[in-house]
């Protein structure tokens, strides 16, 4: 029996939400996101700005340029967690397997159960719409490779200045037919890079390079040419993965203007590693990488990292770790644009403590749980360091 998957899309989620709170903004054009004189971009818009040329990631002032009656709205992020969290409640109610990509978009595994695979997700996203009033658009096939170009072909082709709301599906046995008019910028890992290398061979659509000998792909590409050459052919098996191991958490912020001060460079940087802990401790992880993003005024964008001797989850050891890094990397007065803090290389929080550190690492982490249940109640600047006052002052 052939498996049957559903990749789920909410369409322009961020604007559909907010059009709940606000419903004078459907049918406009309006984009979230932050303000164009502070380097805004653009987080998601609405169907009516996507008319004008608006797409999500471009700056906010292009998108105005674009299109001058553009509405912007801020973010509210936690209204998005909330609907999102329900919308993944239905899915969860409609089969066990679930694979959340983000906030918007997510796989499920709805083999075995008695419906096919197109009824399925009709019953899906009328759920949906009918009960979070979110317009969300399918797609169904064998495999989530081609379960995902589905949805995406589908919603492309989907008619009208509203959400697409879209459902397309590839029945069993046709996913080399499907694939095979279809542009090799299609495929899941070709890239710009290797789209290039791959006009150049004269292959041009997912069909010429599913009939180009796959010897020649693994000589030419790796094991990267291997796996083009079966996905080229709707071959893929992934499963559909109901847990996903947390990699990395890191929080960035780009300024409104270039920062060339020190001072508020690092009291960035702390500010950034109390956000990057807070969240490691709620998932209940510590990590032993700490990396620093920088991206000076001309956008260039540089990475370091350090790796601890000890795993961590405290804000202070990721902040000392991060601030090492920029001593070493920033030269005095050159304006920053950008600055990011992450970690990773991650353990269960629970693991056992070294004989030596136990002590010293539970009144840390005493204090760190005062310090988040404060921040929780009270907002992140009821706790201000003493050095950031007389900063101010």
């Amino acid at each position: 029996m052939s498996r049957i998957i559903l990749h789920l899309d909410l369409d322009a989620f961020f604007c559909a939400v907010e059009e709940q709170f606000d419903p004078s903004l459907r049918g406009k054009a309006f984009a979230v996101g932050g303000r164009p004189d502070q380097r805004g971009v653009v987080a998601s818009c609405s169907y009516a700005a996507r008319q004008y040329g608006v797409r999500s990631a471009m700056p906010m002032s292009t998108a105005l340029h674009r299109c001058p009656h553009l509405l912007i709205v801020r973010h509210h992020f936690d209204r998005y967690h909330d609907a999102s969290h329900k919308v993944m409640a239905i899915l969860n109610d409609l089969t066990p397997f679930v694979e959340q990509l983000s906030i918007d978009e997510a796989f499920l595994d709805v083999t075995g159960l008695r419906e096919d695979g197109q009824t399925l997700a009709q019953r899906l996203q009328a759920r949906i719409n009918n009960e979070l009033h979110l317009p969300c658009s399918l797609g169904v096939a064998s495999s989530k490779l081609v379960a995902k170009i589905a949805n995406n072909l589908g919603k492309a082709a989907a008619k009208g200045d509203g959400p697409p709301n879209a459902i397309k599906v590839v029945p069993a046995g046709g996913e080399a037919a499907f694939l095979a008019p279809l542009p090799i910028e299609e495929l899941w890992g070709v890239g710009p890079k290797t789209a290039e290398q791959l006009h150049r061979l004269s292959i041009h659509t997912i069909g010429m390079l599913a009939r180009w000998p796959e010897e020649d792909l693994s000589r030419r590409f790796g094991k990267l040419g291997r796996d083009l050459s079966q996905r080229a052919r709707g071959l893929d098996d992934r499963p559909v993965e109901t847990e996903r191991e947390t990699k990395s958490i890191s929080k960035e912020t780009t300024f409104s203007h270039d920062l060339t001060n020190g001072d508020d460079l690092r009291r960035t940087i702390r500010h950034l590693a109390e956000g990057v802990g807070r969240q490691v401790r709620q998932s209940n992880l510590r990590g032993t990488t700490v990396k620093l993003k920088l991206r000076w005024a001309d956008f260039t964008t540089i990475s370091r990292q350090l790796t601890l001797e000890v795993a961590t989850d405290h804000d202070d050891d990721i902040a000392d770790a991060a601030l090492k890094l920029f001593d070493n990397a920033w030269i005095k007065g050159q304006p920053v644009r950008l600055l990011g803090v992450g970690l990773s290389g991650f353990e269960n929080a629970a693991q056992q403590l070294g004989l030596w550190d136990g002590a010293e690492t539970e009144r840390k982490g005493r204090l760190q749980s005062a310090l988040d249940d404060l921040r929780e109640r009270f907002g992140d600047d009821v706790i201000q360091r003493g050095s950031h006052l007389q900063d101010e002052e």
